[in-house]
């Protein structure tokens, strides 16, 4: 109505695959693979895809479930149970579950790097030795 005060209704921020791409550092083909895997589901506008606020926010928890460690099915499966009647709780238990395993694993892997470290350590100072002439030959009584 001309003249009202009752405020018009701002349309939802789009976003094109470019500018997504451009955001976050990654290829317009990356993206294309989250919808072929129904992770993002952006809307049709003739052939151009047009992305909203939900499918930013869902390609920002995607990329940081990726640099995590996650797999892509452990992140389907977490952004699958977001419902906002929840608060948000059993999404947040999944992936708090998901988190302390990957943590878990992740320590495991520091204390085999640093294991492995050590054992390279003491094979380069022994073989850092041999070149020197730094050893005694073993000799065997006949």
């Amino acid at each position: 109505m001309p003249g009202s005060n009752v405020a018009e209704p701002t349309a939802e921020l789009t976003y094109t695959i470019s500018e997504l791409a451009a955001e976050f550092g990654v290829t317009a083909r990356a993206i294309r693979f989250y919808e072929d895997k129904k992770m993002l589901e952006p809307e049709r506008n003739g052939m151009s895809r047009v992305y909203g606020r939900r499918d930013r926010g869902r390609l920002r928890l995607i990329l940081r479930g990726k640099r995590l460690g996650f797999s892509l099915s452990d992140i389907g499966e977490m952004l699958d149970l977001y419902d906002p009647n929840d608060a948000k709780q059993e999404q947040l238990k999944i992936i708090l579950g998901k988190s302390l395993a990957r943590l878990r694993a992740l320590e495991q892997q520091r204390r085999d790097i640093d294991e492995l470290i050590l054992e390279l350590r003491d094979n380069c100072g022994q073989i850092s030795d041999l070149i020197a002439g730094n050893y005694a030959p073993q000799i065997r009584d006949p």
